[in-house]
């Protein structure tokens, strides 16, 4: 939610900036109309740019590749859905540390991961191994049950491998078909991709309610209400302008990264959201958002004194893009 230091030193007119503008969102549809049925993300195996912070890449990457169940950008998404990548979280229901381990089942599968002669729940040197050798214990109770071993796995992690075994597959639970599949659209948001990623549907909606607040003045905590004068901070904003299309964001920038795949600078489409930090190993450090307009602009609110307007998103502290999509904002934790 915290600001950036750049002014654009543009006075454009209010005809030319929209027409501008319009003449992306229109661009938005065309490409979308192409794309959509291109090729997507894959299931990459190595992690996104500083999705995972950079004390836990190492340890991410090296115990994602334990099992063929696995890979970093899963078990990346595990941790960030069970702490957000806090060693110090704990829950009501006593779960413990980084992997939200409760202390029966530490006692069972907690490991020595860094070979220091403890296991530590609130280590994640030995957290974050005892987390993909558990993933990979469960995947050998059920490798012999049909279907998607890696979904499975994250069935038996929520409902136990009895279920799984007993109905052969992803169990008929609400809740466990809903916690599968937000794993598999969060390991999407780790994962570097592959190949082209699709465009969003919305993304011509968000770009068109975002041009309509150009010259708001910014406010810090800002969501755009009545009783706030109708102003924004950044994140604000993004969320604001997602929601008018049916996509609801979590509120701040850095959860904000993860509602989807990572586009690279070159493949940055209409309506992606940019994001800014002073540390561009860790997603959890970013501090600002836009929505990409193309041309190397974005329109954004900056700073407290200033108003939502058009910005370039090539500076220093450019960290990278999020292509939202539906399920991927669906997916996001709302307790980290």
């Amino acid at each position: 939610m915290t600001v950036r230091k750049v002014w654009v030193g543009a006075t454009l007119a209010v005809g030319s900036a929209l027409a501008f503008v319009m003449l992306l969102v229109v661009g938005v549809y065309v490409v979308a109309g192409n794309l959509v049925n291109g090729v997507g993300g894959g299931a990459a195996k190595s992690l996104a740019k500083g999705s995972v912070p950079a004390a836990y890449q190492q340890l991410v990457s090296r115990w994602g590749n334990l099992c063929p169940a696995i890979n970093p950008a899963l078990l990346a998404a595990q941790l960030y859905q069970e702490s957000g990548f806090n060693p110090q979280a704990q829950s009501h229901a006593a779960a413990q540390g980084i992997a939200q381990f409760i202390p029966g089942t530490w006692a069972v599968h907690g490991i020595d991961g860094d070979g220091d002669g403890d296991r530590d729940v609130w280590d994640p040197a030995d957290a974050i191994p005892s987390a993909a050798t558990y993933d990979c214990t469960l995947a050998s109770y059920v490798k012999d049950v049909g279907g998607d071993l890696t979904e499975n796995m994250l069935a038996s992690y929520n409902a136990g491998a009895y279920a799984v075994i007993k109905y052969g597959g992803v169990p008929p639970y609400e809740e466990t078909q809903n916690y599968v599949k937000r794993i598999r659209e969060l390991e999407k948001s780790f994962a570097a991709p592959v190949g082209r990623v699709d465009p969003s549907r919305q993304a011509a909606g968000a770009i068109a309610f975002a041009q309509k607040k150009l010259g708001t003045p910014y406010l810090w905590g800002g969501n755009g209400t009545a009783d706030q004068g109708g102003r924004f901070d950044c994140s604000g904003l993004t969320k604001a302008a997602y929601e008018s299309v049916g996509i609801t964001l979590p509120r701040v920038a850095n959860d904000q990264y993860n509602a989807g795949p990572h586009p690279a600078r070159d493949e940055l489409l209409p309506g992606d959201l940019v994001f800014f930090s002073d540390d561009l190993t860790n997603s959890r450090a970013i501090r600002h958002v836009g929505i990409y307009v193309g041309g190397g602009y974005m329109i954004d609110a900056p700073r407290p004194g200033a108003v939502i307007r058009f910005d370039p998103i090539d500076t220093p502290d450019y960290f990278g893009a999020t292509r939202v999509t539906e399920d991927g904002a669906k997916a996001l934790p709302t307790t980290v």
